[in-house]
């Protein structure tokens, strides 16, 4: 399904940055099997988030893993964590393919 056309102003209002995975624990109270994360976005700081990515990624594997993530929309209050960024992935069937980094770049990277 395609969705409504935007405006080149409407895409550079999303700020999508480069940022490295520092923590990865399993989010006991979701309803849905999910990692909380921290991410590392260089001088903007670290942001949590929560990902739905469990049957793809163990937390051995998502640790120091650079990956693509939206920081600038509202803090989301999911059970008892607030996620404040939503990192970038493929939906495929029921399972997200995460957006990653093949070879590194400097956290808080702005992607254009």
């Amino acid at each position: 399904m395609t969705k409504e056309l935007i405006s080149f102003d409407d895409f550079q209002k999303v700020d999508i940055r480069v940022g490295t995975i520092i923590e990865v624990n399993d989010f006991i109270k979701a309803r849905i099997p999910a990692y909380q994360l921290k991410i590392d976005f260089g001088t903007l700081g670290i942001k949590k988030s929560s990902a739905q990515i469990t049957q793809l990624y163990s937390t051995k594997e998502l640790l120091n893993k650079q990956v693509i993530a939206i920081i600038n929309f509202h803090p989301k209050q999911i059970a008892n964590f607030k996620s404040e960024c939503l990192i970038l992935g493929i939906q495929n069937e029921k399972d997200v393919i995460l957006l990653y980094m093949r070879k590194n770049a400097k956290n808080g990277t702005k992607v254009s």
